[in-house]
């Protein structure tokens, strides 16, 4: 079966495999994709923690980005942890050179179990130079609350936030809701012209390590087979509430999604 389209994903590398670049990788595929990575980092962690996490040098993530964009073009882009100013800046170079209008971001910053993932020199750098640069950015409630400064307990709150961070030149915000204690789990989609909630029951697990990253993966997805965004976010969120009920169970703390059994959305949507 030939690929419907070809994703590049930007983001770090998760030695667990639950989230980050592998996370990306095995969404994309899924979904019937072809995935073309830039890894910004490399983290030592498991279901429990990270242990350590090492960035690659910023001129490398430039040098993945034109290299790989130079041969095959791709029909979206995803970006997931930039772990430094440095990284951002590289990657923006990368992307003036590519002029790929699909671009996602997921801004990472803390791993499920707490762990910090970026340092507050590239928080200010990502909410100055680069969401501006993007069709769509996807935080949860903390990352919203640490990109708006304000703290978020209900569906105004997360609307306001998205207005906030639209001041900031982002054309699309999708704030999820994952973190509130709700039977219904609310997503928010703001731009300029419309809000639109997307509401689901709650699966209630710790076992969902690397949600975001596969829900930005499959946005992008979507969207590069030629879906438009309000639809690719609802098509997306549905791909990932599959994949959490029939999660693995892997692992000692936050397990892992399924992936794989998800692939059925594929055959009932591209």
């Amino acid at each position: 079966m030939k690929p419907k389209s070809k994703i590049l994903i930007i983001a770090g590398s998760d030695s667990s495999g639950g989230a980050g670049i592998q996370a990306d990788i095995k969404t994309v595929t899924a979904l019937g994709g072809y995935a073309m990575t830039a890894v910004t980092a490399i983290t030592a962690q498991n279901t429990t923690g990270v242990k350590s996490v090492v960035s690659i040098k910023p001129e490398e993530v430039e040098k993945q980005i034109f290299f790989t964009c130079k041969d095959i073009k791709p029909d979206a882009i995803k970006i997931g942890m930039l772990h430094s100013k440095e990284i951002i800046i590289s990657i923006l170079k990368a992307l003036k050179k590519i002029k790929t209008k699909k671009i996602i971001l997921d801004p990472v910053m803390v791993a499920k179990g707490g762990s910090k993932l970026i340092n507050d020199s590239a928080i200010m750098t990502l909410k100055n130079k680069m969401i501006g640069k993007v069709l769509l950015i996807t935080p949860n409630i903390p990352e919203a609350e640490v990109l708006t400064d304000m703290k978020i307990q209900n569906i105004d709150d997360m609307i306001n936030a998205g207005n906030k961070l639209l001041r900031y030149g982002v054309e699309n915000i999708l704030i999820k809701g994952g973190h509130t204690n709700s039977k219904l789990v609310k997503d928010v989609l703001i731009n300029k012209k419309e809000v639109r909630i997307f509401k689901n029951r709650k699966v209630f697990t710790k076992n969902t390590h690397g949600t975001g990253c596969t829900l930005s993966s499959a946005i992008a997805m979507f969207l590069s087979c030629g879906k438009p965004l309000k639809k690719s976010c609802e098509l997306g969120i549905k791909y990932v509430n599959q994949a959490i009920k029939l999660n693995l169970n892997y692992g000692r703390g936050h397990g892992p999604i399924n992936h794989l059994i998800s692939m059925n959305v594929k055959k009932k949507y591209l």
